[in-house]
């Protein structure tokens, strides 16, 4: 069976080796570089068996940059949830994976959204508040929603409400789920605030929220980065996804 291996980074500034990646399921570090040849370099490597291993060349940025580190995620709970978007400075960037949000479907708008009619949106709620407030110090709140074909009623509802997060001054994209398996996208839910701190959302069976697990090692926040990037770089804005879910109907 192949294994599972997961692309950490590459210290290549142009992209291929050096690189590093690891195993999923034994922890194992997988090392890809340039291979040392020279005798005069190997007769100096102590224990190596030149029929059975490789020596490679790896920087060391690449090894600090990208070698996993040993850290349990930090359990937190709403409360504190709510608190990283008071405190963040610069950036708030979320995917939205799930097909289903139970605390969407317990608002009046969801159930004017499933009557046809349309939403009512409250613009003066805390959370309104505080992401006027931090757009307008700067900062960019920008969400990537994966969205499936056929859409299910929770993720058209999401289409409907971008006219909410947009006129508080957030950027939504969207992204087929099928484009999003394609790049290997994770499923996980997660924000990420200012590139340095992971929010990975936490919900129960019924599609609750119900905390989060806050990651800071540095190595795993970047991959949680570039997962960002080819989100975004591959969704569209959500006004020119929802006329092509319209078309689909």
């Amino acid at each position: 069976m192949a294994r599972r291996l997961r692309f950490n980074g590459t210290g290549s500034g142009e992209g291929g080796c050096p690189a590093i990646h690891e195993d999923l399921d034994t922890g194992e570090v997988i090392v890809q570089g340039r291979p040392l040849t020279d005798p005069a370099d190997l007769s100096q490597l102590q224990y190596f068996d030149s029929e059975r291993e490789v020596a490679v060349v790896v920087p060391r940025n690449t090894l600090v940059d990208f070698g996993p580190r040993d850290e349990t995620p930090r359990s937190i709970d709403l409360t504190a949830f709510g608190k990283l978007f008071e405190n963040f400075k610069h950036t708030a960037r979320r995917i939205e994976t799930r097909r289903r949000y139970a605390s969407d479907e317990s608002t009046e708008t969801y159930g004017q959204f499933t009557r046809g009619e349309t939403p009512t949106w409250d613009m003066d709620t805390p959370w309104c508040h505080t992401i006027r407030r931090k757009v307008a110090q700067g900062a960019r709140v920008e969400r990537v929603r994966i969205v499936d074909r056929p859409a299910t009623d929770g993720q058209r509802y999401l289409l409907a409400h971008a006219e909410k997060n947009t006129a508080l001054g957030e950027k939504i994209h969207n992204l087929w789920r099928e484009d999003a398996e394609r790049l290997h996208l994770p499923e996980e839910d997660f924000w990420v605030f200012d590139s340095r701190l992971v929010a990975r959302l936490v919900f129960d069976e019924e599609d609750n929220l119900i905390g989060a697990e806050l990651i800071t090692e540095p190595a795993a926040v970047n991959r949680y980065l570039q997962v960002w990037d080819a989100a975004w770089h591959y969704a569209i804005p959500y006004e020119q996804f929802a006329a092509l879910v319209a078309a689909e109907d």
